[in-house]
């Protein structure tokens, strides 16, 4: 398969697939004899299957723009991202120990607030939350776990170290395009996998079942498990509808359940009223139950919260579970993974500079056209800044909205992040990628094998996200070489 040399040539990020000399580093070698053993057209009629593939197997995402709500097929690089196993494990280990620590700390604020106690949070991080819901204090839910689901981004620098992006701990989404993916390459290239050892992910499913069902109060029985969508027209209903079905659980809106006089949920049926024992909530919690959040809101389930507080169902993630989803609060983790669990953190935190620390704050004012500045709760790629490429009139704008809300601002060094090999006009072609792995914790943790990589497909760009043109790779972990 011939490469784009000339885009090759200028390039300075770390590649996943290629060493400075452009020959595949050991984990890939495989994959590069297989792609070459593949003549040109052979190559395009795969391309050309992967695309039909998708439509019939009807993997999409919706759009939210001016226009309306677009339905948009999956856009699918069938060139996949390889990382070998001990590496990999190495990764794994520390979105445990994150998530683990994670947890530790979002029970601790709803509860003792030792940590701030002892000096190691500051108070006003947790006062200038948007995500502490002052319904939860007083709270341990089942385990102590508050994010059953994290979804935690990943990318590599040119040096080659692998840091954590952020933390993704309310409504996390994309396991069902990295499942997806693999059934994707599977029809297409099934050779491949006959002769390399890559490791699954169709467990994924099962684990999530198991985590879920763990949360059930009613523990000798078989636990009825809903997963609360906003509905069709909401961007990740596709992964809704597709999780629910593959664990046999009920897709639910909020209207479909009630909350009864004896503070137990149940769900409606055409045979009456059935219980419902975990959920497994894709909506916001400003959304979750109007009689305690939003009192506008018809996604949710009146009473909810009350049943939740009395342990008659689970709830994942649990409500208030976000209070650590914020970017301000992830420059303090390293310092939380010491606190609770006295180790030193296994994945690096992106250096960061919080604006509400006046000589951090003076640092990044002074350095916009260097630093990627983000608000503390956007998500998505929105409401940010890349100050390398913006223009003096959007780095104005954002030193005034720093000035005025200090608190709500973060920012970090803009990374060259790492690239792959991806299919562009019948060429290899580099373009920057990152990956989102999926832990899991209820009684026991787990951790994806590989996850979500998610690809730039414009030339030049560093933004991954779906909504904004990005798409996706399978992603291999493969046995290393003896």
């Amino acid at each position: 398969m011939e490469l784009a040399r000339d885009e090759y040539a200028t390039h300075s990020a770390y590649d996943e697939l290629l060493d400075r000399e452009l020959r595949p580093r050991p984990a890939a070698q495989p994959l590069f004899d297989y792609m070459n053993s593949l003549h040109e057209d052979e190559l395009a009629k795969r391309r050309q299957a992967v695309d039909a593939t998708i439509m019939a197997m009807g993997i999409t995402f919706t759009v939210y723009s001016e226009a309306g709500n677009i339905d948009r097929v999956w856009p699918f690089d069938p060139v996949p991202r390889v990382m070998g196993r001990k590496e990999w494990q190495s990764i794994q280990a520390g979105l445990k120990q994150r998530l683990r620590a994670l947890n530790l700390f979002i029970n601790d604020l709803y509860n003792e607030q030792q940590i701030i106690k002892d000096g190691v949070f500051p108070a006003e991080v947790l006062a200038g939350s948007g995500n502490f819901r002052p319904q939860c204090v007083g709270i341990t839910p089942r385990f102590g776990v508050w994010a059953h689901i994290c979804g935690t981004d990943l990318v590599r620098d040119k040096d080659g170290t692998v840091y954590v992006l952020e933390d993704n701990l309310r409504v996390p989404s994309g396991v069902s395009y990295m499942l997806e993916n693999r059934q994707v390459m599977k029809r297409i290239f099934p050779e491949v996998f006959r002769t390399t050892n890559i490791l699954p992910v169709d467990d994924y499913p099962t684990q999530l079942y198991q985590t879920l069902a763990a949360l059930s109060p009613r523990e000798n029985e078989q636990p009825v498990i809903a997963v609360l969508t906003p509905g069709i027209y909401n961007s990740a209903y596709f992964e809704h509808s597709y999780l629910a079905q593959q664990m046999g659980a009920y897709l639910v809106e909020g209207s479909d359940m009630v909350v009864g006089a004896d503070d137990i949920v149940y769900m409606k049926t055409i045979t009456g009223l059935q219980r419902v024992d975990v959920i497994y909530r894709r909506i916001d919690d400003a959304f979750l139950d109007p009689e305690v959040f939003n009192p506008d809101s018809v996604l949710g389930t009146p009473g909810l919260m009350r049943a939740w507080r009395k342990g008659n169902v689970g709830i994942a993630n649990a409500p208030g579970a976000g209070v650590a989803d914020d970017k301000v609060v992830y420059a303090y983790v390293p310092q939380i993974i010491k606190y609770y669990l006295d180790e030193e953190p296994i994945l690096a935190n992106v250096p960061s500079y919080l604006c509400m620390i006046d000589e951090q704050r003076d640092y990044v004012l002074a350095n916009l056209d260097k630093l990627v500045v983000k608000p503390a709760n956007e998500s998505g790629g929105y409401g940010m800044l890349i100050g390398p490429r913006a223009t003096q009139e959007e780095r104005d704008k954002f030193a005034e909205l720093i000035r005025k809300d200090p608190r709500n601002y973060m920012a970090q060094p803009t990374l060259e992040i790492s690239t792959a090999p991806t299919l562009v006009d019948g060429k290899l072609a580099p373009r920057h990628l990152d990956l989102r792995p999926f832990v899991l914790q209820s009684d026991q943790l787990y951790a994806t094998t590989g996850g979500l990589t998610r690809v730039a497909m414009r030339k030049g760009s560093l933004v991954v996200n779906s909504s904004q043109g990005g798409g996706s790779k399978d992603t291999w972990i493969v046995e290393d070489a003896a």
